[in-house]
């Protein structure tokens, strides 16, 4: 007699089968449950992205237990945290390059599949070492650098409709602070050779004259020119000098740094003065020492069209890595990062 299959068949009668389907059911419950306490918890739900920062920037390190990218800045989705045993929990780790100058004994020692690495720096180049022990180390870089994963510049023009131009009276002609004086250093050069022609008011530790946090703006806004001038020449290191010490002071800004066009990807090519706009020192000063009032005037209409934000707070620089990361590579690693940082 042919055989027949049972009419009450089940896969429940072979063993391997039904550890199979048990363990699928178990699995799509706990599944369910994940979705139903999201969901519980809002529209848009989702796990926020961990970043921990191995070690803060700054020498004060301030409280982010709480929600501070959303309090902040806005930004949701985003917590932020220095506690070190949460290695393991962190979709994004965090390294000021500043904190790793003592050596690799401080950074963990492995990494979890997928967790990305940040190397972190508002120096320029000539005042970074030992980069050639990181290579092949971090997966993104945060610095001024444009072409950047995560660019954190020193300041930036936002859109203002305020149409309103505020010059502050001015009693001298030019200022300059400078806390770190080196005779190597290309500014100290052209300062030398600059003061032949023209007196500059020097304020700073290097002049024995330090101002307070308070007292920088007011005083500087008195004078009617800045020497911006940048402790390196590198593409894109453009500073405080530029941002706050010139244009939020209300000065206008004579700078040293990288060439004319790579400033005027930042400010309107008529905001500021390049020293290399001329033939000689002797020339600039002639320039700054004759310009008349309706001249001068001209170098202020940014202000009709745009307000300074300047960037100081290192959770506002850490929170950005939330808004970038959807668009940030993965699995990339920085083969040479001396090299990168070089070029």
């Amino acid at each position: 007699m042919p055989w027949a299959l049972p009419l009450r068949w089940s896969p429940w009668g072979l063993p391997g089968v039904k550890a199979l389907v048990t363990a699928s059911m178990f699995v799509t419950t706990l599944w369910n449950l994940r979705i139903f306490l999201n969901l519980s918890k809002g529209p848009g739900y989702r796990e926020p992205l961990v970043i921990l920062v191995w070690e803060w920037p700054s020498k004060q390190v301030p409280n982010v237990s709480r929600d501070v990218c959303r309090e902040l800045y806005s930004i949701t989705g985003c917590q932020l945290t220095t506690e070190q045993h949460l290695l393991h929990q962190a979709n994004v780790v965090v390294f000021p390059h500043s904190r790793l100058q003592p050596g690799w004994d401080k950074l963990p020692k492995d990494r979890l599949p997928g967790q990305n690495w940040v190397w972190v720096s508002l120096e320029s180049p000539s005042n970074t070492r030992a980069l050639a022990a990181w290579n092949q180390t971090f997966n993104w870089v945060m610095t001024y650098r444009q072409d950047s994963d995560i660019f954190i510049p020193y300041g930036k023009l936002v859109p203002n409709r305020s149409a309103i131009v505020n010059i502050p009276a001015k009693t001298n002609l030019v200022s300059w602070v400078i806390s770190n004086y080196h005779r190597t250093q290309k500014r100290a050069e052209v300062y030398k050779n600059l003061s032949r022609y023209l007196h500059v008011n020097i304020y700073g530790k290097a002049n024995n004259k330090p101002l307070c946090k308070d007292c920088l703006l007011p005083i500087i806004s008195k004078s009617k020119f800045y020497l911006a001038f940048e402790n390196s020449i590198h593409r894109d290191y453009i500073t405080e000098k530029l941002w706050r010490n010139s244009l939020l002071a209300g000065t206008v800004p004579v700078v040293l740094g990288p060439p004319r066009a790579n400033y005027e990807q930042f400010v309107p090519a008529d905001s500021f003065i390049h020293v290399n706009d001329f033939s000689s020192l002797q020339e600039l000063a002639t320039f700054l020492k004759t310009m008349n009032s309706s001249r001068y005037k001209q170098f202020f209409a940014w202000q009709r069209r745009f307000s300074v934000k300047l960037y100081t707070d290192w959770r506002e620089r850490i929170c950005a890595i939330c808004t970038a990361y959807p668009h940030l590579p993965q699995g990339h690693l920085y083969p040479d990062l001396k090299s990168w940082f070089d070029s």
